[in-house]
């Protein structure tokens, strides 16, 4: 009797072991130097300290004239589709999810700046989706990263890091527009609730990541969110859980709302290219830069299933526009995870997951006000600085032309101006210098195209 109940256990755990091995063999666990275990901790880990996008990206939208509760929905279901076909197909530890850059780009630069509805703006969103995939399966991706120059690319980043940092600022009243002669902007009210828990919000999170504390800026918005319950009566608790929903009772869904043919227009073309050229530059780097960090890079610097990683990341945006979110990339943030041990795509798996999960609390992102989910805007835009050390100074060229890049951006709150006067400044710069061979045909053609559009108009 005792060997026929210990018969059944025994069977299950046969069961369980085959499934583990199965699961090992299929990501490549044991043979690029993992466990299960780790992997499943690292994914946690990069989800805690990328889940703050929730919060970050509906407030940037919802001040566009989104539904606010309809695209965290639609954020959890982008980030869950990236992450699952990265995890599952191109099997590297890196999450997918609704980019801060681009989603600020397209919020204030697209439909609050220029006047675009958000019908347009996700139809804009659709349509990078589909260039962005047919650039990385054509191989003009590559082309176009070859004949970038080393400091325009370091200088979007840098460009959209302050352009993040305005944005966030601005937001809660630290920098306002200036009302009186002068400067274009002026220091805001800094005694006000929303401006003292931004900074604190901010110092706080320079020492939770200082700390190594998994979920670091989750736990900052978190905490200001109770603090602005308690406080601040604008800040009303409505519920922790509901069904998901992607339209308003009584309003359209977002769910196929993209206007492709307004998209289609002369006016906002440049604006989809600068979505394009903006996810190339970001999401390759951070994709090498992450893969690196896992080790799997190989000495010639080719990423361990990067044009499916590539692809993987381009095919997140169509579904984002398809289902009214943000432009979608590889999230630096990935790192977090590699650090913990990661080292294949269970661990984005594990991300992709716990993101359907988040789905069902989509009341919470009404409690999370804005000056909660500055600071950890201000601490993306801050760490995109970082890219200023990449810059070689030693090619001054190169690298002011980066820099008139980056402060364009800002200057203009345009991130394609920047990136077009980068390349026009760099071109004349060579010629001018007399280091005109270190040109070639497909720099030119870039700046030539980018000119092109402003001198005739059609940039917006």
């Amino acid at each position: 009797m005792i060997d026929q109940q210990i018969q059944p256990t025994s069977g299950l755990g046969d069961t369980i072991a085959v499934s583990e091995s199965k699961i090992d063999q299929y990501f490549q666990i044991t043979e690029r130097g993992s466990t299960q275990r780790r992997e499943i901790i690292a994914g946690i880990t990069t989800f805690l300290a990328m889940v703050y996008s929730v919060f970050v990206v509906p407030g940037m939208l919802g001040q566009a004239g989104f539904d606010v509760s309809a695209v965290f929905v639609a954020v959890c279901l982008t980030t869950a589709f990236g992450s699952l076909i990265m995890g599952f197909w191109a099997r590297l530890p890196i999450a997918i999810g609704c980019a801060i850059s681009l989603t600020a780009f397209t919020a204030f630069g697209l439909v609050l700046g220029k006047g675009l509805s958000p019908s347009v703006a996700l139809g804009a969103v659709f349509l990078m989706g589909l260039i962005f995939t047919g650039i990385s399966v054509t191989g003009v991706r590559s082309w176009i990263l070859r004949n970038l120059p080393a400091g325009v690319a370091h200088g979007t980043g840098v460009g959209i890091g302050l352009f993040l940092l305005l944005i966030a600022s601005n937001d809660v009243g630290l920098v306002v527009k200036n009302a009186g002669p002068g400067l274009p902007v002026a220091l805001g009210h800094i005694t006000a609730f929303p401006v003292v828990m931004s900074v604190i919000g901010l110092a706080a999170i320079f020492g939770l990541e200082r700390r190594k504390v998994p979920g670091g800026i989750l736990l900052v918005v978190i905490a200001i969110s109770i603090i602005g319950l308690i406080f601040d009566p604008a800040v009303k608790f409505t519920g922790i859980f509901a069904l998901p929903a992607l339209s308003k009772p009584g309003h359209a869904s977002l769910i196929g709302a993209m206007d492709i043919k307004g998209a289609l227009s002369m006016a906002v073309i440049p604006s989809v290219l600068a979505l394009v050229m903006t996810a190339v530059f970001d999401a390759t780097g951070t994709i090498r830069a992450v893969a690196g960090q896992a080790g799997l890079v190989d000495d010639k610097g080719t990423i361990n299933n990067g044009g499916k990683a590539l692809t993987a990341d381009s095919l997140s945006s169509i579904f984002a526009g398809l289902v009214g979110g943000a432009p979608a990339a590889a999230y630096i943030e990935s790192s977090v995870g590699t650090a913990a041990g990661a080292k294949t795509g269970l661990t984005a798996v594990v991300v992709g997951l716990l993101f359907l999960v988040v789905m069902f609390f989509s009341p919470l992102a009404g409690l999370v006000p804005s000056y909660a989910t500055a600071p950890a805007l201000m601490y993306v835009g801050l760490l995109m600085l970082s890219s200023i050390s990449r810059m070689h100074m030693d090619d001054t060229v190169d690298a002011m032309a980066g820099l008139v890049c980056a402060v364009f951006i800002v200057l203009t709150c345009n991130i394609v101006t920047g990136i077009m006067l980068g390349f026009s400044t760099l071109v004349i710069g060579r010629i001018v210098s007399g280091d005109f061979r270190k040109l070639n045909v497909g720099t030119v053609a870039i700046a030539a195209a980018l000119v092109a559009f402003y001198a005739g108009g059609w940039a917006i």
